[in-house]
């Protein structure tokens, strides 16, 4: 049954609890078959004395039930011991999951994420087991996430402030002439420190999202073309070009219209910063039986499969110097994923023959 099995009281509560309950069981059983005797195999005794003309005295009728009482006493006796000892045996396997997981509760709330239950069964317990583990892989994912993040967050904060710090020393000690070209940079460093901030931001109400949807019918057409306008600057500035395309259907999905706004904007600035000057956007919404499907193409450079799978990752960059010149932290597709799972829809991403493209589904 495991270390954590091994470690418990041979008699532990629960398992002193259910052998006092099976216990109560055949105490009960027997007074009832005793009683029973007494009334019922009595009379029927004494019948066949009275159809087969035997005389029926009371010494036979009390040989009788002392024998019958007899035989009841050790059959009880003997049932009892079988019966506690199997039941010990059995209720102890199954016991064994909840010992394992009582176990691995107290080194999962000391830091260890590590320990697993054996599964032996496909019975209840053994969906029980399963789904314990389910939570503790979740539980050590989540815990290297927030160190990941915390790593992430201090090495993106590491940049700019050392730059500031560089300057102000540099300015401090006459080095450097207190310029414009040296304000403008510290600002700079300073709007990058900001974005950071907002991003931080909108990443945790992206992770409480499930908690705070407001939904209501929305077209999604209408929400593209909302967004389209916001970055019709952006797009015009690196001579991109920008196609639509919409199924005739008109299916509206039960969403938060700001959140799925958000969902939106972060796309298209994704795509915006991604794709090369003069070159080509397109972004389709679909029309499924159950759900809406919205595609946001961009041409550029391929992604590899390896960075496919990791693209929704926080704080991952494909480019991470390339990210940091466009300002960029790694969070915007992040955001996208928790916004989108939180209205149970789906994300993903595929690339190929020069032409990278993010999607969505959302329940119609």
């Amino acid at each position: 049954m495991g270390k954590a099995l091994a470690t418990r009281p041979f008699f532990s509560q629960l398992l002193t609890k259910l052998l006092g309950a099976i216990l109560l069981v055949i105490v009960l059983a027997t007074f009832i078959v005793w009683v029973a005797i007494d009334f019922f195999a009595l009379e029927y005794f004494a019948g066949l004395l009275d159809k087969y003309k035997v005389p029926k005295k009371n010494e036979v009728l009390e040989m009788f039930l002392e024998a019958a009482h007899r035989g009841l006493i050790w059959a009880s006796l003997g049932a009892l011991v079988l019966g506690l000892a199997l039941s010990v045996l059995l209720i102890r396997m199954i016991l064994g999951p909840l010992y394992q997981m009582i176990g691995i509760t107290g080194k999962i709330a000391h830091g260890d994420y590590t320990p697993r239950i054996r599964i032996t069964s496909r019975d209840e317990i053994g969906e029980l087991g399963a789904a314990f583990n389910a939570m503790t892989d979740n539980l050590q994912r989540i815990e290297q996430l927030r160190k990941k993040m915390v790593i992430d967050v201090a090495h993106e904060l590491r940049g700019p402030l050392t730059n500031i710090r560089g300057y102000l020393e540099a300015l401090s000690n006459g080095v450097l002439p207190a310029t414009s070209k040296i304000v403008e940079a510290l600002h700079e460093e300073t709007l990058r420190l900001g974005n950071l901030s907002d991003d931080l931001m909108r990443l945790s109400v992206a992770d409480a999202a499930r908690l705070t949807l407001r939904r209501e019918p929305i077209d999604l057409r209408e929400v593209l073309a909302h967004s389209l306008n916001l970055f019709q600057t952006q797009f015009a500035d690196k001579a991109i070009t920008v196609e639509t395309q919409f199924s005739e259907a008109q299916d509206p999905v039960e969403a938060d219209s700001e959140k799925l706004a958000q969902v939106v904007q972060n796309l298209l600035d994704n795509a915006w910063r991604y794709t090369p000057r003069e070159g080509h956007v397109r972004v389709s919404v679909a029309h499924a039986p159950k759900s809406v499907k919205m595609v946001v193409a961009n041409t550029g450079e391929a992604i590899s499969a390896e960075n496919l799978s990791l693209i929704f990752e926080r704080f991952y960059r494909i480019d991470k110097s390339r990210s940091r010149e466009h300002g960029g932290a790694g969070i915007g597709l992040a955001i996208v994923k928790e916004l989108i799972e939180a209205h149970g829809g789906q994300v993903g991403a595929e690339s190929a023959a020069g032409e990278n493209r993010i999607w969505f589904a959302l329940p119609a």
